[in-house]
């Protein structure tokens, strides 16, 4: 009996290790308590508070480019005068997104955000149609204002 339920877990272990990457952080970003989406890109991310600073841990998509190379993602934290509190960068691993491929990006901003907060995300990169050596690309940067949810 021990040993049909030591094969059984480690059958359980295997089967939901082969989850490939692409399907988690589409899972991912479904499950996100805050999105982003425009021509260019989705965004899904999550913000936790954790000793006095902020967590954001999100998911891009490229849903436009043939490819999108040196992608950063900032974000600003903004008091209710609009003033920019704190501010920090994620790059984008890997360098080249191809289109409609996801992939995670994480920042901390050394300060604590409360529910409410306003952030600021600005996000920039390369894109690029596929046209081989004559594609000079597109640089492009875009902002956007978020609110801080409050997680249930």
């Amino acid at each position: 009996m021990l040993r049909k339920s030591l094969l059984l877990m480690c059958a359980l272990f295997l089967l939901g290790g082969f989850t490939s990457l692409p399907d988690r952080l589409r899972e991912e970003m479904k499950t996100s308590p805050q999105h982003y989406s425009q021509f260019d890109v989705n965004m899904g991310w999550d913000v936790k508070t954790e000793n006095g600073r902020t967590l954001i841990n999100g998911v891009i998509q490229n849903i436009r480019y043939a490819t999108m190379e040196d992608i950063e993602i900032w974000v600003s934290s903004v008091d209710a005068g609009g003033k920019t509190v704190s501010r920090s960068v994620g790059y984008v691993i890997p360098r080249t997104l191809n289109r409609d491929d996801l992939t995670s990006f994480n920042l901390t901003l050394p300060i604590a955000t409360a529910p409410g907060s306003k952030l600021v995300f600005t996000y920039k990169y390369n894109g690029f149609d596929g046209g081989g050596a004559d594609d000079g690309g597109t640089s492009w940067m875009q902002s956007f204002e978020s609110v801080v949810s409050p997680h249930v």
